[in-house]
């Protein structure tokens, strides 16, 4: 990713990406071609430029009121609060307002498509997108796929998405007011009609709203849930959190995100977190595009590449003997970051294949941690001390916690 980058800028084919995502129509999965650095330009200045990211500030400041109202109400009542599922739910509604202006994550909505239902298919997409194929390794065994039903499983994931973002583009593009505030499907649709030269058809449209979902929500979510897990884990790093937020907020009731920029420890927390549990512990694949020679080795073309980030954010001879502890101030004098210079901490990739929605994970994950912890003190059940919680993980594409992430709140009194 650092020398020889170009050479190593294709991803490999996978036949259950291709069907999920039409034929490579989105922007992660496509091959290194003229139609990605297409679609690369369109999400890096029309998508997700710092921009437009910024543009969605209100969004995430009102889930994050919404977030805590929640958990005020838990916290009244002395409840025992799934973060996991909070969390799951904020990204979720953060990500569907910005990508279609609207939220289809309320079980009250009267919307076929909402509630519980449209969880439960983003968490089959990425089951089914992470789900290894042994086709795609050996051809002549596809035959296995009829009969052990993955490709019924394929199948019948494209088809509930298909049709639940087909009524999604259809109902944007007969509408006909102009609405200063535009979101990703407003953005696309816009682009197809004043480019019709354009890569942008319907299917780009749905490829790269998935890819949205994919890259956006699981992944967040997977981070935040891995962040308030160590922090709980970690009094001695909660107390000092909050104490940073808490002088920096003050008095105020709600989370406004200019004040966020001056919390150093909290950024710090964040890539401690990231160095310790990368969402995407092996990221997506690559594929050289010719023989290369790497450290004296000779790369043949066509070969596939997997890079281990939770392997090098646990590398003891970066990061010392302490690697595998979590110990924020490691940073709080460092000037590593995580947006893709600093090859010993990569959660989102570097180079080319980087993810370009760094700033609106970041974004979202801040303020969200701010919000949680600005008005809240924080126990794990039985009353335990943070060393009582496990940090076991389940297997997958992004990796989760193994069991529900548990706490209660208590309203915090200075």
């Amino acid at each position: 990713m650092k020398t020889h980058d170009l050479a190593f800028s294709n991803r490999p084919y996978s036949a259950i990406s291709n069907r999920l995502l039409y034929n490579y129509k989105d922007l992660s999965q496509t091959p290194y071609s003229a139609y990605w650095r297409q679609m690369r330009a369109i999400c890096v200045t029309r998508l997700l430029s710092a921009r437009r990211v910024d543009s969605f500030r209100h969004i995430r400041e009102q889930e994050a009121a919404l977030l805590v109202a929640t958990i005020e109400e838990g916290a009244s009542h002395g409840t025992l609060l799934d973060l996991g599922e909070l969390i799951s739910r904020m990204t979720n509604d953060v990500v569907c307002r910005v990508a279609f202006g609207r939220k289809y994550g309320d079980d009250d909505d009267g919307e076929e498509e909402g509630g519980r239902k449209f969880k439960l298919m983003l968490e089959e997409f990425g089951a089914v997108l992470g789900t290894v194929n042994v086709a795609d390794f050996i051809p002549w065994l596809g035959w296995v796929n009829r009969f052990n039903g993955l490709d019924r499983r394929v199948e019948k994931v494209f088809a509930e998405f298909d049709e639940f973002l087909d009524r999604v583009v259809e109902e944007k593009s007969e509408e006909e007011e102009e609405e200063e505030e535009k979101d990703i499907v407003d953005v696309l649709l816009q682009i197809q009609r004043e480019t019709p030269d354009s890569a942008v058809d319907r299917d780009t449209i749905k490829a790269i709203v998935l890819d949205m979902f994919a890259a956006g929500s699981d992944t967040t979510y997977t981070a935040l849930e891995w962040t308030m897990t160590e922090i709980l884990r970690h009094p001695r790093v909660m107390e000092k959190l909050q104490q940073e937020i808490r002088v920096i907020l003050g008095d105020e009731r709600n989370v406004r995100e200019e004040v966020i920029e001056r919390m150093d420890y909290l950024k710090a927390v964040i890539k401690e977190s990231f160095r310790l549990h990368p969402p995407i512990p092996l990221l997506v694949p690559r594929e050289s595009t010719q023989d290369v020679k790497v450290q004296g080795y000779d790369v043949p073309e066509k070969t596939r590449v997997i890079v281990n980030a939770w392997a090098i954010g646990r590398d003891s001879k970066r990061w010392g003997d302490d690697a595998e502890e979590f110990r924020p101030e490691r940073f709080l004098n460092s000037k590593v970051d995580f947006k893709g210079q600093d090859f010993e901490l990569i959660p989102f990739g570097a180079g080319r294949r980087g993810c370009p929605g760094i700033s609106f994970a970041t974004a979202s994950m801040e303020i969200t941690l701010v919000s949680m912890l600005h008005r809240f003190d924080w126990s794990v059940p039985g009353g335990e001390e943070g060393g009582g919680l496990d940090a076991d993980e389940a297997p997958g594409l992004a990796v989760h916690r193994r069991t529900p992430l548990l706490a209660v709140p208590t309203l915090y009194s200075p």
